[in-house]
């Protein structure tokens, strides 16, 4: 399922951060007294009391923007995040009185029909929690105060939102489909590859509407198995989009991560991996979905003097942090390579659905362990007995220790690349989750 999206919307310096900073659980967003300070927008995927969503910090909204230059790109940044958003989590300041933005905001609000929270912040005594009740002439029922700086009323909050999220699984809806989300940063053609994917193939069944906003599914039958390509941000509207809309999409691109079991990462072959892109790769990492590495405008490649071997072997050396990953080749301007995006693309979603028989994972761990033995500490020594997979998609294995935590990270490795050498899992990302035996 996707993940909802919470936006913190409100004028600057109200605690929009402190609230992002405190929900989020750590320091992301730049706290400062200085108005204007969040200029981008920060989002992060955030669990509280095991409910799982993205949230996001938007830069301040004010009728009369201290830095003209940069408001127009602000506020497209505000605007995308609200239509983007589940629910708005309205803020103000309870130590100041109602503002002519705070009175713009929520005229901005109403118009839109989504759920709306006001959290009244800085209520951190009794005096200023008599005042909260002045708030309600902004039109908005549902009102809470809290103190993000303090921790008040967070709980409060949050739980208050969940009321107005939808956490049903919608993977029943499509579980017949094998969903792919195309993703790279702006400029890397994944426009083009995606009609050029879409376009190679004329047994498209449907053109519905996607299960978010502003997202459609495109999907087609091959080799008798559906495939639902996510298009998100308008990747195939390109022409339509207005200049800039794109590099302020990452939450459809987030969203579209979420939904798929396999994410297609685009690179330039003018310019290869870029630190935009090992950032985008690690959150597909993160969301442990399916990769597949697609290194796009191919036909520059005598200009470039570019050789195959030599970029993967770079893109190995750069990316070793997702091993076995496929890598294609493609020009979407002349179609090459894109043919072999399909066979690429059921392999992958086979091995991201491989199960293990016990005995032969067993097996495999303890010779793995004959040969090289778990390392102990003093007296006290970890233990491995028994491996058990757990579930697929992505493959997750159980494995059933004394004393975890003295397993080391590098060891843990080593287990992994022994099961790696062994099955495969070509494409596909595994989780080994090192559990005491007296709590599974």
């Amino acid at each position: 399922m996707s993940l909802p999206i919470i936006a913190i919307v409100g004028r600057p310096n109200v605690g929009k951060s402190t609230l992002f900073n405190r929900i989020a659980g750590r320091r992301i967003a730049i706290v400062s007294d200085i108005p204007g300070t969040t200029r981008d927008r920060v989002s992060i995927d955030t669990v509280w009391n095991d409910k799982k969503f993205i949230l996001v910090d938007t830069a301040g909204v004010e009728n009369q923007p201290h830095d003209q230059l940069m408001w127009d790109q602000i506020s497209s940044q505000v605007e995308i995040a609200i239509e983007q958003s589940d629910l708005i989590i309205f803020t103000v300041d309870s130590s100041e009185d109602i503002t002519d933005s705070d009175r713009e905001i929520s005229q901005m609000l109403r118009k839109i029909n989504k759920p709306i929270i006001m959290a009244v912040n800085k209520v951190d005594t009794p005096e200023k929690r008599n005042y909260v009740h002045n708030f309600y002439s902004l039109g908005f029922d549902n009102l809470l105060p809290i103190s993000a700086y303090h921790n008040l009323g967070i709980d409060d909050l949050i739980n208050e939102s969940f009321n107005y999220l939808d956490y049903t699984n919608d993977d029943n809806e499509k579980n017949d489909s094998i969903r792919i989300a195309i993703s790279g940063r702006p400029n890397v053609g994944k426009s083009a590859l995606f009609n050029s994917i879409i376009d190679s193939k004329r047994s498209i069944v449907s053109e519905v509407a996607g299960t978010t906003r502003d997202m459609i599914d495109y999907e087609l039958i091959l080799k008798e198995k559906k495939l639902t390509f996510l298009d998100t941000a308008g990747l195939r509207k390109r022409g339509k989009i207005e200049n800039g809309i794109e590099k302020y999409s990452s939450l459809r691109t987030i969203r579209a991560i979420e939904m798929s079991h396999i994410s297609l990462i685009v690179l330039d072959a003018s310019e290869l991996i870029t630190s935009q892109d090992s950032h985008i790769i690690g959150y597909i990492k993160d969301a442990n979905r399916a990769t597949i590495i697609i290194v796009n405008k191919w036909d520059l490649a005598p200009k470039l003097q570019l050789k195959k071997d030599e970029v993967k072997n770079l893109i190995i050396e750069k990316l070793n942090f997702i091993p076995n990953t496929p890598i294609l080749f493609t020009s979407a301007i002349n179609n090459s390579g894109v043919s072999k995006i399909f066979d690429s693309i059921f392999q992958v979603y086979s091995e991201f659905n491989k199960r293990i028989p016990s005995s032969e994972i067993n097996k495999i761990i303890f010779e793995a362990m004959g040969k090289n033995p778990l390392p102990g500490f003093g007296r006290k020594r970890p233990r491995i007995y028994r491996c058990i997979q757990k579930k697929v998609a992505p493959p997750s294995f159980d494995i059933i220790t004394k004393n975890p935590e003295l397993i080391h990270f590098s060891y843990r490795r080593y287990l992994e690349n022994i099961i790696r050498n062994r099955y495969g899992f070509i494409g596909s990302p595994i989780k080994l989750s090192f559990m005491n035996r007296k709590y599974e």
